[in-house]
């Protein structure tokens, strides 16, 4: 007898009975750009169809992407000014802050509103964290890592009094999963979630994203994010995030890191996430562009592929329009 697997693709019916990885609405994540001050959204020239949003913007796409069923938005502030302890990440009345209570009153019943606790939006200097001398000759700035910590425990804490449902750590800082969540329970915000950023590269990918929020980022990042080389050190990272107390982990980038992606699915105990960046999105529009892929279905692949890989929940910019398409 010959084997022939194409009997279970003859149709689109039977390829969608057999499929062994389906996308669903509620498994997207919607990141979200409030621009300080905006009186009309700002569109992003390096993520078209992605904006800076105004007040007034950013309730129409909240409301959006509740009706199109998606299940969260993560929430990035651009400041109107920032110094170099990132004072506006930790100011009640900041474009953050402001953004959290907003999302909380038009959606909170609907999406889980989920907030990026790091300062690179914030500082002048572009970087996560608060800055030191080094100790090695020549003084060289680095980022202080203990320093930043407290900056963290204190942005976390200003984005559950707001109301956030889920912290989104992403600086990459040792220790930082530990300190949030201690703060959080001493607090009495035991039903604050945590996401880690736990496998975090230091990749080119992110390159749109600078422009998204803008970043006035000096040097790199090298000393903190992940090197792309490496995968056991990004499974490392995980583990130690799970056991300081991380309700979910998340791999980012996503496409160029889904052996890392795979590797964690098969060992976490908690939910695994995966970010599409913004040079992922730039990458496929700007293709899509010049008529070279159909966008549509490079769309869904490329998320699909991720799933496949092992997320259980998918961020990307394109969140609200795949919901409507699955829908």
């Amino acid at each position: 007898m010959q084997n022939r697997p194409r009997r279970l693709r003859t149709t689109p019916a039977m390829r969608r009975l057999v499929a062994e990885t389906r996308l669903h609405p509620a498994d997207l994540v919607l990141p979200m750009f409030v621009r300080e001050g905006a009186t009309e959204p700002h569109p992003i020239s390096s993520m078209p169809g992605v904006v800076q949003h105004s007040d007034d913007s950013f309730k129409r796409a909240l409301a959006d992407a509740a009706a199109a069923g998606i299940g969260g938005i993560m929430l990035f502030g651009v400041p109107l000014s920032k110094d170099a302890v990132g004072s506006g990440a930790t100011d009640p009345d900041g474009v953050l802050a402001k953004a959290i209570r907003t999302a909380v009153s038009e959606v909170g019943d609907e999406l889980v509103v989920q907030t990026d606790v790091c300062l690179d939006e914030f500082t002048d200097h572009g970087h996560c964290g608060v800055l030191r001398a080094s100790s090695a000759p020549g003084g060289e700035l680095v980022v202080d890592n203990d320093a930043t910590l407290e900056r963290y425990r204190d942005m976390a804490l200003l984005h559950a009094e707001a109301g956030a449902h889920m912290v989104g750590l992403s600086g990459m800082m040792d220790g930082q999963v530990a300190v949030v969540r201690d703060a959080l329970e001493n607090a009495g915000r035991v039903d604050v979630s945590i996401l880690a950023y736990s496998a975090k590269y230091a990749s080119a990918f992110y390159g749109p994203f600078r422009e998204a929020v803008q970043s006035s980022l000096t040097g790199n990042r090298r000393s903190y994010q992940l090197d792309a080389a490496n995968s056991r050190e990004g499974l490392r990272e995980v583990a130690l995030d799970i056991e300081e107390g991380a309700d979910v982990v998340m791999v980012k980038p996503a496409g160029s890191y889904l052996d890392v992606l795979a590797e964690t699915a098969a060992f976490s105990t908690v939910p695994v996430w995966a970010y599409q960046v913004s040079g992922e999105y730039a990458m496929i529009e700007a293709a899509a562009a010049h008529g070279w892929i159909d966008r549509e279905r490079a769309i869904h692949e490329s998320v699909l592929s991720i799933k496949r890989a092992g997320a259980d929940v998918v961020l990307t910019y394109w969140a609200t329009e795949i919901a409507k398409a699955l829908r």
